[in-house]
């Protein structure tokens, strides 16, 4: 493994347990494959090799499974604020080890080392909220129509969650659905993107030291490597109660078509469009940071990312001329060097997408702004570095309803307010929206039931950079899902309705009579 000795990245995967005899694999909580078809997994940074990883067999699939059902028995029986202090001392592994998972999520991914710092925080500050979830999944009581009758619900853990997460949140995603699922007594088995496996492993690694530490069972935690095919097998897996699956909507529709055949449970989080209204009572020195971190924030890759700012037509040539000179001082380059503000994306598949977009933006009739361009030359070896773009576009373009995985930035013009809200709507996509501005009609109206239809609306603050403590997800095409905060525990849960007669006779429901 031939790596640039000026990221230090051997000491890295040592320091995370993972060294180059054993980074290939499929892993359980205790065991690698070594039998699959072999990723050789290159850093976006610089083109090297990283690791080389196996994927997992059919056959060793069903020995995960197997073993998580057998675990899932045990671990189902453990209090549930007993669940909570495992996933606390998770937390504290995850702390003692932050730098080192930030920096092998920045070279692996590409997003800036504090945007990998940023995402190890997230699973920590996951943890932090289920812990103290784990003493508060409650249920209801009712009064029952009956005399002598008490009515509740209580709610019990489903078995085993299945995790498909994409390439661009590495860790933090399964965090959001592990952690949950965890201290609600299921077991997880998390398939990441083949091209970024490597942190996942790393993650497996820090948890399963601390379930073996409290001597827990092996498969609640397991991560299984593969391509689609792998996916596959989860989707249409009828012992996985609930398949969390983040990722595009073409992904997430065959992921539903398939869990939805067997009445089984899918949890999607899917594609963004994301666009940020900018009123003409706007505070533009705020408005500008919102709008070029959304946009240009992990190169673009962020499902939150901001594709869109539809603006006030007399406010129009000015947010243009600040964004110009606010991308004018943007730094393109290594991300674990903390002076640039864009790393690459994740591989030339992606490269060649953004530069698809860049032509169908001009055919289309795109004004650029800003042109977008491949970078080569000194620092930009790997190929997968390109220019955040700026367009003057219409609303209405074909290119423009679809999500591009890259900074690209596109610039609408509007007159009423109802106008822009029309126009933030007018996409297949809901996830993530955001009005700039000072006025309180027009912020309050942008979250009416005739407002946003995403399941984010922010005001005055970008579409990107979520708390966890909120509920994750959006509607149309976005899914429908909701990971992370809130109530969204219930979704690793089955609900059970209870009715105790502790009365010596037998009324029925409705006054029903049935006398024998």
């Amino acid at each position: 493994m031939m790596i640039k000795e000026q990221y230090s990245i051997l000491q890295t995967l040592a320091d995370l347990g993972i060294s180059e005899s054993n980074s290939g694999g499929s892993t359980g909580t205790n065991w690698l494959s070594t039998s699959g078809d072999i990723f050789n997994i290159l850093s976006p940074v610089d083109g090297e090799l990283i690791g080389s990883v196996a994927s997992i067999s059919e056959k060793e699939y069903n020995q995960v499974i197997k073993q998580a059902q057998k675990s899932f028995k045990e671990w189902r029986m453990i209090p549930a604020p007993r669940r909570g202090e495992v996933v606390r001392q998770i937390a504290d592994a995850l702390r003692a080890k932050k730098e080192d998972l930030g920096k092998l999520v920045s070279y692996e991914m590409g997003k800036s080392y504090q945007e990998g710092l940023g995402e190890v925080q997230e699973m920590i500050d996951v943890a932090d909220f289920a812990v103290g979830l784990s003493r508060q999944l409650y249920g209801l009581t009712m009064h029952s129509e009956r005399p002598q009758h008490r009515m509740y619900e209580q709610w019990h853990p489903l078995g085993i969650v299945g995790i498909i997460s994409a390439f661009n949140f590495p860790v933090a995603v399964w965090s959001w659905n592990a952690f949950l699922a965890w201290v609600c007594g299921d077991v997880c088995i998390w398939k990441p993107s083949e091209k970024t496996p490597l942190s996942a492993i790393a993650c497996q690694r820090i948890a399963a030291e601390v379930f073996k530490r409290n001597h827990l069972p092996e498969g609640i935690s397991n991560v299984i490597v593969g391509d689609y095919k792998i996916g596959q097998l989860i989707s249409n897996d009828q012992r996985i109660a609930l398949v969390s699956a983040t990722g595009s909507t073409r992904m997430g529709k065959a992921v539903g078509e398939a869990v939805g055949k067997r009445l089984g449970r899918a949890l999607l989080e899917l594609g963004g469009n994301n666009a940020i209204i900018i009123s003409e009572h706007a505070d533009l020195k705020m408005t500008i940071v919102g709008a070029v971190f959304g946009a240009v924030g992990t190169a673009g890759q962020r499902c939150t990312s901001t594709r869109r700012l539809i603006i006030h037509e007399s406010i129009f040539d000015q947010v243009k001329d600040k964004l110009v000179n606010a991308y004018g001082q943007l730094k393109v380059g290594n991300p674990l060097d903390e002076h640039n503000h864009v790393g690459p994306l994740i591989d030339k598949q992606a490269v060649e997408n953004y530069k698809d977009a860049l032509v169908k933006i001009v055919a289309e009739g795109g004004k650029a702004v800003i042109e977008g361009e491949t970078l080569s030359g000194d620092g930009y070896e790997s190929g997968c570095y390109v220019k955040p773009a700026i367009y003057e576009v219409k609303n209405a373009y074909e290119i423009v309803c679809h999500e591009t995985f890259a900074p690209i930035l596109y610039l609408i013009k509007y007159k009423t307010i109802e106008e822009a809200i029309e126009m933030q709507n007018a996409v297949p996509q809901g996830l993530s929206s955001a009005i700039m501005t000072n006025n309180v009609r027009e912020s309050e109206l942008f979250l009416s039931q005739v407002g946003s239809d995403c399941g984010i609306a922010n005001v005055n603050i970008g579409t990107s950079g979520a708390e966890i403590g909120g509920a994750f997800g959006g509607e149309k095409e976005t899914g429908g899902g909701r990971e992370s905060g809130s109530d969204a525990w219930k979704a690793y849960m089955r609900r059970q309705t209870n009715t105790i007669n502790y009365g010596s006779e037998l009324p029925l429901a409705q006054g029903i009579k049935f006398d024998l």
